[in-house]
């Protein structure tokens, strides 16, 4: 069974998550971007009273408020660092494992995360899915209500409009979306109503004179 525990670190409230499943210690954590020791206390301090093992770091992409613990998390755990080489530019400071679109990161002999390449709120953006569960960590890409920004360097508005509609809104409806930032949704939930993304889920009225 999979457990998720979400914990939000720095001023801009970014989701790390903790996922690992009860048949082993084995976890990964994503985006640790805590941003102080209190807030390492409270990751490590649960890993810790949990006995979870962190074997892997996952980055949703390379922003520093999802990436600001990334460096002494890894050190404190061993844990190698896996993110999309699109965003390595935007990180300094450790080394990474590279992931691309199809990837499945496995922890333990149960946990597996497919990585859904999901550029446009940054080059390197993805999304992590575990299909079992139906939960999708969809980092800075969709949110409750909301899509990521594009106006930040490397953002593009109609590669973020591609990611969403030709590979998230195909989950199924009932998958959870954890964001990285603010509250859990579903697929469903955003597909009916998301405002940036409605208009894209109208049908075309086939009968329309195609010149208006």
């Amino acid at each position: 069974m999979l457990h998720i525990k979400n914990f939000y670190f720095n001023p801009l409230r970014a989701c790390c998550s903790v996922l690992w499943d009860d048949s082993a210690p084995q976890c990964v954590i994503v985006d640790p971007g805590y941003a102080d020791q209190d807030e390492r206390e409270r990751l490590t301090g649960f890993i810790e009273r949990n006995g979870l093992i962190p074997e892997k770091i996952l980055l949703t992409h390379g922003h520093f408020d999802h990436t600001h613990g990334v460096k002494d998390c890894s050190a404190a755990y061993g844990a190698a660092v896996y993110m999309h080489p699109a965003d390595k530019a935007m990180t300094e400071g450790f080394d990474s494992t590279d992931l691309h679109d199809g990837d499945v990161v496995a922890a333990g002999p149960a946990l597996k995360l497919h990585v859904i390449a999901t550029p446009g709120h940054t080059p390197g953006g993805v999304c992590f899915y575990e299909a079992e569960a139906k939960v999708l960590l969809s980092g800075d890409t969709l949110f409750a209500g909301c899509i990521g920004r594009t106006d930040l360097p490397g953002g593009d508005y109609d590669d973020l409009m591609r990611s969403i509609m030709e590979k998230l809104m195909e989950l199924d409806g009932d998958v959870t979306v954890i964001p990285g930032h603010g509250p859990k949704t579903s697929i469903a939930e955003e597909a009916a109503r998301n405002p940036f993304l409605i208009p894209f889920n109208e049908p075309q009225d086939e009968g329309a004179d195609e010149n208006g």
